[in-house]
């Protein structure tokens, strides 16, 4: 338990402190219309009829990334998407698709692109949100419609998925440009429900309608390609190199859930090396078949989140009928921003004790157990007392939860706490699962020591750990259907063994000193251990990857050998980069980073 010198802050200036942080989620901020163009922010020349542009700051999920005002529009039909598309080809500009901005990586904007860089930024939020059935196993979406309007569409017609990110503020378009998943492997007895697969939403697509440049009359014309057309494969998980204005994807019956969370499971335990038996994840995921830790830094005793098939409510779950079921993870109780704020204001060293207190406001919340608070230090007990405990207690208890499959999959509000991460996924053989954490946890806990025995503290987060099935075309019921070539859960054809992925990443609070040279010796042991001879590793697409000592996305043997390698299997990221070259020559649909990125 961290003493009040091991913070930094006596316990007077913890209970005291004024700062908190910010979580009204980032908006666009000072939206100017076309009256503020200038001399050194020209209005975009001879915009298509129709297209009204506006100024508007662009900020990630994060806030790391951000943008001077730069000019952006919101067109109303997917044909005016290819209008803009000839238009910047004709005039040396290019387009950036933007949803809800949910991303840490640089794929729709570089960091401090200046305001008068010659980039148009396309919001698809306002407009291409139209969802339509087609069939009893099939929905049409356009691609600025969020993931929560989608799932509720499907559940009021019976429908749903077997996985899909947490978040529900994430556009449909943004989802599949970058491999966007849940956690869920395959049972391991029985068969999967129809239209249900296991990897990313995008290896779900049946067809797709995408903006692209006609040989034959030299303009961007929207074009269908069904999923069984070879070059498909490329577009499905595209990284903001493409642009997609409508999908189909198969989707299936849809299941209720269960979701039991325990915080009762030591990670020495859960992520022990394998053979030591007792409650290990492989052992959770083979029960289940979906599973998510989060294990919060300088503790050893994670929430574990499993679900499990429920026709019916068990006698002692809470039934819920809506998603975002964890108010004290939606809304950020007021111990937890206030630390945070004093943390960000310089306090470093109270990492651990900010650990221990998201653990324990994470327990309270889930079964208003107060033991460890009554048990724990002194810093703890006032953080957490009189009106702090008061509203956990008050929203009910949440460690037992049963209901349709979208209330329980969908758990991360914008207004939850605003850290930024790393992200992997490790390919292996399930039999290896427990291998594969094992090593990850041995490192990463011996890593974090070391840093804390110099006095460093680059993580004040956590590790989210979650484990999925690959990106196996046979649910999606198309002939010839081939699995998304830059996701991150393609097979490889000389592995066929590897049929699990492990993701793994670390949270930390934007800004924390010695975070990215944190980042990138774990990086380098990853990439290390999980070299492609028992396990292979793979970058999270939109979380960061490529560390230096001082930023992320920027390491040249990662960028340029590392990930095209490790996509690089049957010739699939040439293959990638060349689709997606041939539809689009001039890289309308490009940014700077995805140029060094993508050769």
């Amino acid at each position: 338990m961290a003493r009040a010198q091991d913070t930094g802050l006596s316990r007077r200036e913890l209970v005291a402190g004024a700062a908190a942080l910010g979580v009204a989620g980032w908006l666009f901020n000072g939206v100017l219309g076309p009256e503020s163009a200038s001399a050194e922010v020209p209005l975009p020349p001879d915009l298509p009829a129709g297209v009204g542009p506006y100024r508007a700051e662009y900020r990630n999920w994060s806030g790391e990334i951000h943008a001077d005002q730069l000019w952006t529009c919101a067109p109303d039909s997917p044909e005016q998407v290819a209008r803009l598309a000839d238009w910047a080809r004709a005039h040396g500009w290019r387009l950036r698709a933007q949803g809800h901005r949910h991303t840490w990586a640089p794929l729709t904007v570089p960091p401090g692109l200046p305001a008068a860089a010659q980039v148009l930024l396309v919001d698809t939020t306002r407009h291409l949100t139209a969802l339509t059935l087609v069939d009893g196993s099939t929905v049409r979406a356009q691609t600025g419609a969020d993931m929560e309007a989608l799932l509720a569409f499907l559940a009021d017609r019976g429908l749903g998925v077997a996985a899909c990110p947490a978040p529900g503020e994430l556009t449909v378009g943004g989802v599949l440009a970058i491999g966007g998943h849940g956690t869920a492997v395959p049972p391991a007895a029985g068969q999967p429900l129809p239209g249900h697969g296991y990897g990313t939403v995008s290896n779900q697509v049946v067809r797709f309608t995408a903006v692209v440049l006609d040989p034959g009359s030299d303009r961007y014309v929207l074009r269908t390609f069904d999923r069984s057309e070879p070059d498909a494969a490329a577009f499905l998980v595209h990284l903001g190199r493409a642009f997609l204005t409508e999908v189909e994807l198969r989707v299936g019956p849809d299941q209720r859930l269960r979701c039991l969370s325990r915080t009762d499971i030591p990670a020495a335990e859960l992520l022990a090396p394998p053979g030591a038996g007792g409650r290990s994840l492989a052992s959770l995921v083979d029960g289940s078949g979906r599973v998510e830790v989060i294990w919060y830094a300088f503790t050893e005793q994670p929430w574990v989140k499993v679900w499990s098939a429920a026709p019916a409510r068990p006698v002692a779950a809470r039934e819920v009928r809506e998603p975002y079921n964890y108010p004290f993870s939606d809304r950020i109780p007021e111990p937890v921003a206030r630390l945070a704020g004093e943390i960000l204001a310089g306090a470093w060293g109270s990492a651990p004790l900010f650990g221990q207190l998201q653990y324990l406001v994470t327990k309270i919340g889930l079964t208003g157990d107060l033991t460890d608070l009554l048990l724990g230090g002194g810093l703890l007990r006032d953080l957490l007392s009189g009106d702090a405990l008061v509203h956990l207690l008050a929203d009910g208890l949440r460690s037992d939860l049963w209901g349709p499959s979208r209330t329980l999959l969908q758990y991360v509000r914008p207004s939850t706490l605003r850290v930024t991460a790393n992200g992997y996924a490790v390919l292996a053989r399930r039999a290896d699962l427990q291998w594969v954490v094992g090593e990850f946890a041995a490192y990463y806990r011996a890593l974090l020591g070391r840093y804390q025995a110099r006095g460093e503290f680059p993580v004040n987060g956590g590790v989210e750990i979650r484990v999925t099935g690959l990106d196996d075309p046979a649910p999606v019921g198309v002939a010839g259907a081939r699995a998304p070539l830059l996701s991150a859960l393609r097979p490889r054809t000389d592995r066929p063994e590897w049929d699990t992925a492990v993701w793994l990443d670390v949270l930390t609070l934007p800004g924390t000193p010695g975070m990215q040279r944190f980042c990138r010796e774990l990086e380098q042991y990853l990439l290390r251990t999980f070299d492609g001879t028992r396990a292979g590793l793979r970058v999270e697409w939109s979380k960061g990857w490529g560390y230096t000592d001082t930023e992320a996305w920027a390491d040249p043997d990662v960028l340029g050998r590392a990930v095209p390698a490790s996509l690089g299997e049957a010739g699939g990221w040439a293959e990638a980069v060349a689709v997606l070259d041939r539809h689009d020559p001039d890289r309308v649909f490009s940014n700077a980073f995805l140029d060094r990125l993508l050769r």
